[in-house]
């Protein structure tokens, strides 16, 4: 027995070593870590349970016969993180360049399927050169067994990526089905196609960072929901966004403590808002004065940033905040801010994350380019995403509410289920200058002096519309209130809503507007 014990002992000391120590050595010269080392400091300490240790692959052509390393290339198995079960797969750059072929794909949808029957999310570690170029079409196959997997747990468990290192090709478009993306700057790359293809199709010279790099993908493609500084970061990162989410859609986030008798007014509130309802402010500073302890973990802070999304607790309880933001565009929605809080909003009502809809939107951004681009279709993405939503949705309208933008963001009509106004919101069909002229159009043409009448009729129609009373009087809104009191009304109202049962018809799937 003690032989057989000191074999065992010595076949996992040989899989623990990946690529050998000259490849590490090669890995960590890159500034990048080992596919353990990340795991260590992913998951709780000790809690890494490994499945798979011993595979290898099976492939004999181009002397692969000859090249065979325990694990193949991917370390995987079961782990904790803050207490809670995840299941996980970390692609070794040091075997193979981390290629994924039959044997190394085989060990990821093993995972996944163990994630799928216990409940539990899933996080993929990426870093590798793509398909195993010398095992074919049996590679290829590899990547669509995982493609068909992803999109089988979409809904069922939290599907976290982090590109670590390149991903290319096919490789691209498990992340790409995942709920969110990490990538760390200066050392992750996505692309389909790589700089030296694009030259010789398009004739186009790009680096690789312009091409597919983290900061590309975080700004320009919305591929990347989070880009950091460094692997350690993004790695803690990825905890704390797991530490708002449930383990699967039938579960619920975890709540924290939160004495309500505690908490006082924020007077801060009150004064957020400009005088001039054309002068834009940061909705960043009123989501960290409703949010505990002032956490916001933003969602694409570098995309589309006319929309703010993200997580945070509000009396303990862990929500999805969708909020304009009036400093950029004056927080007009358009194709990508639409597609961006759609996206959000599926995830947060998929795993039962509560909504709250913070709103300042003057309406959806005109112009030929808009128009061309399917502004209709892509802004009808946001809609039918709040429409379908059946988890707690709250909305406060801080200022402007106009147009098809109002019904939009969670409006009364559209199921929202706690409509709150502030006394300095405008809900209405358009902005007070545009309804003038368009209303009074007869009457200003005629009088004898058209500037003062458009004066006199500006401050009638502002008088009449720029308030929030007229959809209170409907029932639109259920309260108009103040300021400094939002936080509590807010945890009185989430509360409440914890009973809440919503259903859509039964049916098969909607057709969404892709």
């Amino acid at each position: 027995m003690q032989d057989k014990i000191k074999l065992l002992s010595k076949k996992k000391e040989n899989a623990l070593l990946g690529g050998g120590e000259d490849r590490i050595a090669a890995q960590h010269q890159k500034g990048k870590l080992t596919a353990r080392e990340r795991i260590e400091l992913l998951v709780d300490e000790g809690s890494f349970d490994e499945l798979d240790m011993f595979v290898q692959h099976r492939a004999k052509d181009f002397g692969l016969d000859k090249q065979k390393y325990p694990g193949d290339g991917v370390v995987t198995g079961i782990a904790k993180i803050d207490g809670r079960p995840v299941a996980l797969f970390s692609q070794d750059f040091t075997v193979f360049g981390g290629s994924l072929s039959e044997a190394h794909a085989e060990k990821i949808a093993k995972v996944m399927k163990i994630a799928m029957k216990i409940g539990v999310p899933v996080i993929g570690l990426n870093d590798s050169g793509g398909a195993r170029i010398q095992e074919g079409v049996v590679s290829l196959g590899g990547y669509a067994d995982i493609f068909l997997l992803n999109t089988l747990a979409s809904g069922v468990i939290p599907q976290v990526s982090v590109i670590l290192g390149p991903c290319a090709g096919g490789a691209v478009y498990s992340p790409a089905i995942t709920d969110f993306v990490f990538m760390v700057k200066n050392s992750s790359y996505m692309f389909v196609t790589g700089p030296n293809v694009v030259k010789t199709v398009t004739h186009e010279d790009v680096s690789f960072e312009e091409l597919g790099g983290a900061e590309t993908h975080a700004a320009k493609s919305g591929v990347a929901h989070f880009i950091l500084d460094n692997e350690i970061e993004t790695l803690l990162s990825v905890r704390k966004l797991l530490s708002f989410l449930p383990l699967n859609y039938k579960d619920k986030p975890a709540e924290h403590e939160f004495n309500l008798d505690e908490l006082l007014p924020e007077e801060k509130l009150d004064f957020v808002i400009p005088d001039n309802a054309n002068k834009p402010y940061d909705m960043r500073e009123i989501i960290n004065l409703l949010v505990d302890e002032e956490d916001f973990f933003e969602v694409h802070s570098n995309y589309a940033e006319n929309i703010i999304v993200g997580f945070a607790r509000i009396g303990g309880m862990p929500i999805g905040i969708v909020a304009n933001q009036p400093q950029v565009l004056a927080g007009v929605l358009d194709i990508n801010s639409s597609v961006k809080g759609a996206r959000f909003v599926r995830f947060c009502d998929s795993f039962n994350i509560p909504l709250l809809v913070l709103v300042d939107v003057p309406g959806f951004l005109p112009g030929t380019e808009q128009e061309w681009n399917g502004i209709i279709r892509h802004g009808a993405k946001l809609l039918y995403a709040f429409c379908e939503a059946t988890v707690p949705k709250i909305t406060v309208i801080t200022r402007k509410a106009y147009g098809g933008a109002y019904d939009v963001m969670n409006s009364k009509h559209i199921r929202g289920d706690f409509n709150f106004a502030w006394p300095t919101a405008e809900i209405a069909v358009m902005g007070p200058k545009g309804a003038v002229e368009i209303i009074f159009k007869k009457e200003i043409s005629k009088a004898e002096n058209p500037a003062a009448e458009i004066e006199k009729k500006l401050n009638e129609y502002i008088e009449k519309f720029a308030n929030p009373f007229v959809a209170a009087e409907r029932g639109y809104i259920d309260d108009v209130i103040e300021p400094k009191d939002t936080k509590i009304k807010l945890i009185n109202a989430f509360r409440l809503l914890k009973t809440k049962v919503d259903k859509n018809p039964g049916k098969k799937h909607g057709n969404i507007p892709l």
